[in-house]
């Protein structure tokens, strides 16, 4: 007799890996001893500290939400869609569990006997890569890891694998600080005596800067300030913040990135919250070969359009190395905005160089639209722009002149190393936009106060900028004018979320897919404006109504307001999950397909692809529900 629950579990655990790595037997005589778990929403399949069970697990359906309870407080470490594997520590490692596994929603999960799969784990080169990968990963001290049977031995084997360095940074707990007005003397003297080699100024248990022994060497040592200044006075400000979540890699590139030696780590990851520890460049584990570090060094010394450009394929390498491997989405997200931010900074580099004379004035350069909210993953066309300190009115036209030389020079270095112009020229070489800090005010109080329908496609795309070089008080003056603006004038957001229930459905009322109706992509299906957009822009208009600054990445946009509003945490949570799982997709299918990823064909698709395609779907409903019942939309519908 058939086993037809064995095929049904084969059938779809052929389309995920590591199990699309098997032979057709070797899978179904693992489905005959598959376990379906059937979870309602809240319930655990384990829990932190408990004994690992005897499998570990894959979403069939549902989502189970990772969590970790560090200091009574319960933080969300991943969120395991359909397809993803859990549980690995009963394969791998054998010891109790590090997180707790919750069903976000009613849940089936997918139950592998350890000791029926390890067999196939330790003849199959492939699946054991895969499974070390994952569980490297989500490892947060590797050196737990003993050797307690075949598998875990490959993980030591492969400790040095630049991929194995995802793990997250070790830094200093409860680091020794000082206030605005300790002396030199005092902080060398305490710095000795603890034998650390850095500081961190605070103000309110926040870092405001940080002092280091090449500060005292450079500053108190060559006398230009005496042995009683202030720590004030000779401290490095602002001090480099980033959340105690971080990875190797990404802690090492923010470094590279802020030429500092040591990053002060805060409860949220930015200077507005309490200090919690330090991580120095000492504390980091520099990986060699082809991996983010590597490419920043790399970047910093190019001195030609060539170089920049072999960098970049680089980067596409990696992206495609750290999508196969199956790595967390949102640290590939990181690493790679990271990188191309670099090359950004280097081409403005270079291009300054080649002008005659240095900048009349402060100015700052603009990443705008996907760019400007860290999410580029793959080579798309330029939006950027520039701003300039204001001048006089007899001054504005020479000074416009020389920023509309540089930017042009900076566009087509750009353009040489692989990023396209922008067809719809939102460049800093238009000179609407390459214009000083006062006209830039105008420009938004414009679309604020007397918005229209190209108003508002502006500003979605223009009010997503990020300070990519130069004076970065002038991008921070600008923003404390866009929300002191949007403050005056509700209207404008609610003509923005009107906007955005507007926008075309990525479903029909049958659950089919809404396709291109005519041209040249008729019947693909646009990823991008049908599925990604209205998370974006709903995520936007939430945070301009909450006043979130420095948040213009649209996972911490959702993470923020997640934070500010538990009563809707839930709807937050998922919006979040949805625009991760699309975004990757839309990645995959440009790294496929070697295009941006936005229009795909269905027909290229399996039916577990479309089926998880339609489940990251159903947060755009109910996110724009919320949308119509905050801005109090049926009144105007």
């Amino acid at each position: 007799m058939k086993n037809t629950i064995a095929e049904r579990i084969q059938d779809f655990l052929k389309n995920y890996p590591p199990f699309n790595l098997l032979n057709k037997e070797d899978l179904f005589s693992i489905c005959e001893q598959v376990q379906v778990i059937y979870l309602e929403k809240g319930k655990f399949i384990f829990t932190q500290t408990e004994a690992t069970h005897n499998m570990f697990y894959i979403t069939n359906k549902g989502a189970i939400k990772l969590t970790q309870i560090e200091n009574e407080k319960t933080n969300i470490m991943d969120m395991c869609d359909e397809g993803d594997i859990f549980g690995l520590r009963a394969l791998i490692l054998k010891q109790h569990y590090y997180m707790n596994a919750e069903a976000n929603e009613e849940t089936i999960v997918y139950g592998i006997p350890a000791d029926i799969f390890e067999p196939f784990v330790e003849k199959n080169k492939n699946i054991k890569n895969y499974l070390i990968t994952s569980f490297a990963s989500n490892v947060k001290d590797p050196s737990i890891v003993e050797e307690k049977g075949n598998t875990s031995s490959y993980i030591k084997k492969e400790s040095n694998n630049d991929l194995f360095n995802l793990q997250n940074a070790k830094y200093t707990k409860s680091p020794i600080t000082c206030d605005l007005t300790t002396t030199a003397k005092n902080i060398a003297t305490t710095m000795r005596d603890a034998k650390i080699g850095a500081m961190v100024v605070v103000e309110n248990k926040k870092p405001v800067g940080i002092i280091t022994n090449k500060d005292l060497r450079d500053k108190i040592a060559t006398g230009d300030f005496s042995l009683e200044c202030p720590a004030k006075k000779i401290m490095t400000s602002p001090a480099t913040t980033l959340p105690k979540h971080i990875t190797i890699p990404e802690a090492h590139v923010s470094m590279l990135k802020n030429d500092t030696s040591h990053i002060c780590i805060t409860k949220d990851g930015t200077p507005n919250s309490k200090l919690i520890g330090i991580l120095s460049i000492h504390d980091l584990v520099v990986s060699l070969g082809n991996n983010p570090s590597v490419l920043i060094k790399e970047t910093k010394r190019a001195k030609k359009s060539k170089q920049l450009r072999s960098i970049r394929k680089k980067i596409d390498l990696l992206l495609k190395q750290y999508l196969e491997q199956e790595l967390p989405f949102a640290h590939i997200l990181n690493i790679i905005s990271e990188l191309n931010s670099a090359i950004v900074t280097r081409s403005i580099e270079l291009c300054l160089k080649k002008m005659d004379t240095p900048p009349p004035v402060k100015f700052a350069w603009m990443a705008l639209g996907s760019q400007g909210r860290r999410e580029q993953l793959l080579l798309s066309d330029q939006d950027n722009a520039l701003i300039f300190e204001d001048v006089e009115e007899t001054k504005f036209e020479e000074t416009q002149s020389y920023f509309l030389t540089l930017s042009d020079k900076v566009v087509k270095y750009l353009n040489t190393i692989g990023f396209e112009y922008c067809p719809a020229d939102m460049m800093a070489s238009n000179p609407k936009w390459c214009t000083s800090l006062n006209n830039w005010k105008k420009q938004f109080d414009e679309w604020i106060f007397n918005p229209n329908s190209s108003g508002i496609l502006l500003s979605s795309i223009f009010f997503d900028y990020e300070y990519a070089y130069g004076e970065k008080k002038l991008t921070n003056e600008l923003t404390e004018h866009l929300l002191n603006s949007i403050n005056q004038n509700n209207r404008f957001l609610t003509l923005l979320a009107k906007d955005i229930i507007e926008k075309p459905s990525p479903i029909g009322f049958f659950r089919q897919f809404i396709v291109e109706q005519d041209g040249e992509h008729k019947d693909f299906f646009n990823i991008k404006i049908r599925a990604l957009m209205p998370l974006i822009d709903a995520a936007r208009v939430l945070c301009l109504s909450l006043n979130i600054k420095n948040a213009n990445n649209t996972l911490l946009r959702y993470r923020k307001l997640a934070e500010l509003e538990p009563q809707n945490e839930d709807l937050y949570q998922s919006c979040e999950r949805a625009f991760r799982t699309l975004l990757k997709f839309k990645t995959e299918q440009g790294i496929l397909h070697n295009t941006t990823g936005k229009l795909i064909e269905l027909e290229s698709l399996s039916k577990a692809e479309k089926l998880k395609l339609k489940r990251a779907f159903k947060p755009i409903k109910e996110i724009q529900e919320l949308l119509i019942h905050r801005f109090a939309l049926k009144q105007i519908l």
